[in-house]
């Protein structure tokens, strides 16, 4: 999950008369549970988030507040990829970043990683993202602008969906099987348009949106649903 620039959330809650009072007043389908939308109040809310009385007709934020937090890359919702066990999806995105062997050029001397790939790969939520944000330090100052997996090394952030957009489906597909309250609570969201609870550059890469990939997933699984 990335976590764009921190906007401020005035106009997320509002007096009445404002956003606040314009959510309550879009219908919500009663087939939901009503509490996916239950205003926040704005005060002491994270800079970085999305409320959830954000959501405009027919949307949902997937707030970590909620059930929902459990779509996040951030929660804590134990994988295995291709041999490699993960305790979150952020703890995957980010060990990537990591370098994967002594003869790795981001292993270079006078460059310090403060964590180990493996241990990255074990941390969950801002732990993760914290961990991330080291390593793509060190890129910069390596120069370097891709990551790894497998030995494999390709763009972190391509003009066009590449290999890490597979890779990031690939392990979001494997965290959905893996975590069957994962899988029941995205296909409790039905035909909502899913929303993330922070603010998103509007440019970004394929792989930073999550919303889009949990979509393409919920409708493969809606499919298999529908065949059995």
């Amino acid at each position: 999950m990335r976590l764009g620039l921190a906007i401020a959330l005035i106009l997320t809650v509002a007096p009445a008369g404002g956003r606040a009072a314009e959510s309550a007043a879009i219908p919500r389908d009663p087939q939901y549970p009503a509490h996916w939308w239950t205003p926040v109040p704005a005060e002491g809310a994270p800079a970085w988030e999305i409320l959830p009385q954000a959501a405009g007709p027919g949307e949902v934020i997937l707030s970590k507040r909620y059930e929902l937090g459990l779509l996040s890359n951030f929660a804590a919702t134990p994988f295995t990829y291709r041999g490699v066990r993960c305790a979150s999806l952020e703890g995957f995105w980010q060990m990537m970043k990591y370098p994967e062997g002594a003869d790795d050029p981001r292993a270079a001397p006078g460059v310090a990683w403060v964590h180990s790939r493996a241990e990255v790969a074990q941390l969950t939520a801002f732990d993760a993202k914290r961990a991330g944000d080291l390593a793509s330090a060190n890129m910069k100052q390596l120069g370097i602008g891709w990551v790894s997996f497998e030995g494999r090394r390709f763009d972190y952030r391509p003009a066009v969906p590449g290999e890490h957009h597979r890779l990031i489906v690939a392990a979001t597909w494997e965290k959905v099987r893996q975590n069957p309250e994962v899988k029941r609570v995205l296909l409790a969201t039905g035909h909502l348009t899913l929303k993330p609870d922070h603010h998103q550059e509007p440019d970004a890469p394929a792989a930073w949106r999550y919303c889009e990939i949990l979509t393409d997933i919920r409708t493969e699984l809606q499919k298999e649903q529908a065949a059995n």
